[in-house]
């Protein structure tokens, strides 16, 4: 069983967040659950779901939502510095920040650990884990990729929401799976929401 951390921060993109935590939860490994103030408002306007502040009680809502095994799910507050997240002597196997805000990335390349999230990225980059950051803007500045380039160079994962089309997406649920898709095969997590290139039709 991995461990594996889901960072939701206030970028548009929920869809993939909700879809991604039921596929790592359904394949068995085990998740941590960060989010901020802002993902909050974003998840209540794009998919109606009202995230408690409370760690504990935004862990029971998903907990009734998947219905994973127990202990699979754990949810931490943002000020939770005694999280397992928060230290190299026990990082967890991967990192999934998505959606990721430009204000977010640029915290990460910066090195700042004001939060529960920025300390688990900067853990993952200084203990070599595995880090998959889903950024989600456009037009990207001048700025915003210099910081993504700082980022690739100290090992993470630039994975931006930019669904294919080759399969001929019927629905925004199509799209959606295409990029949770690509996630779970960098998490090495089997999946088959989505064919490859050259798999079934094109």
């Amino acid at each position: 069983m991995k461990t594996i951390v889901l960072a939701l921060t206030g970028a548009s993109g929920m869809p993939y967040s909700i879809r991604l935590m039921e596929k790592i939860l359904a394949s068995g490994n085990r998740l941590y659950l960060v989010y901020s103030a802002v993902a909050q408002v974003v998840i209540k306007q794009e998919m109606g779901i009202s995230l408690p502040s409370r760690a504990s009680e935004a862990e029971a809502c998903f907990i009734d939502r998947f219905k994973p095994e127990p202990g699979q799910l754990r949810v931490f507050g943002r000020e939770e510095w005694f999280a397992p997240v928060t230290s190299g002597s026990n990082p967890p196997d991967a990192m999934v920040v998505c959606p990721c805000t430009m204000g977010s990335l640029a915290a990460f390349a910066a090195g700042m650990s004001q939060n529960i999230i920025e300390r688990a990225v900067d853990v993952m980059l200084k203990e070599r884990k595995k880090l998959i950051i889903v950024p989600r803007e456009t037009p990207f500045s001048a700025i915003h990729l210099e910081n993504m380039l700082r980022l690739v160079q100290a090992g993470a994962v630039m994975l931006a929401a930019n669904p294919g089309f080759y399969q001929h997406p019927q629905s925004v649920d199509d799209l959606v799976d295409y990029i949770v898709a690509r996630i779970l095969d960098h998490l090495d997590i089997p999946q088959d929401i989505s064919a490859r290139w050259g798999e079934g039709e094109a």
